[in-house]
């Protein structure tokens, strides 16, 4: 699907970042090894990843690079799964990371609104006992009825 069509059927969405992700993502991107783990795991979790591992599997049995049971490029393939399994975790560290950021801006903003709905029942009880005073000092005497 053309991507102009899918921002289309999207455009009634506001697109507006979160501020709490946004700081987040710019503290992240002051350390260089962040950055650098952010680009690999981006390219690791990409269909590049996937065309390149089969072309690069292909031409290795293919141009007969060395005979099976291919125990170099079995030690090659370990190797990447180790270090890709760690930019898995840094991955979800990340997004751990990410999420509780979010967590605390929510509960920060629960609480306020709490201290919010405090302050408003407090200024209810104190309308409440005004209009209660004004009506026992503008209530007719029961004498006069």
């Amino acid at each position: 699907m053309d991507q102009s069509v899918i921002l289309e059927r999207l455009s009634h969405i506001p697109v507006e970042p979160n501020p709490v992700l946004l700081e987040h993502a710019q503290k992240r991107a002051e350390s260089v090894q962040n950055r650098i783990a952010d680009r690999i795991t981006a390219f690791a979790g990409s269909m590049w990843f996937v065309y390149i591992h089969i072309i690069w599997f292909s031409c290795w049995i293919g141009f007969g690079v060395e005979k099976y049971p291919y125990g170099l490029l079995t030690m090659i393939v370990s190797l990447e799964a180790i270090f890709l399994s760690t930019f898995v975790m840094i991955s979800q560290n990340r997004a751990d990371a990410k999420r509780q950021a979010v967590a605390d801006q929510q509960w920060r903003t629960v609480k306020e609104e709490d201290r919010q709905n405090q302050e408003l029942l407090d200024l209810s009880h104190q309308i409440l006992d005004l209009t209660t005073a004004i009506h026992a000092v503008t209530a007719p005497a029961p004498a006069e009825r």
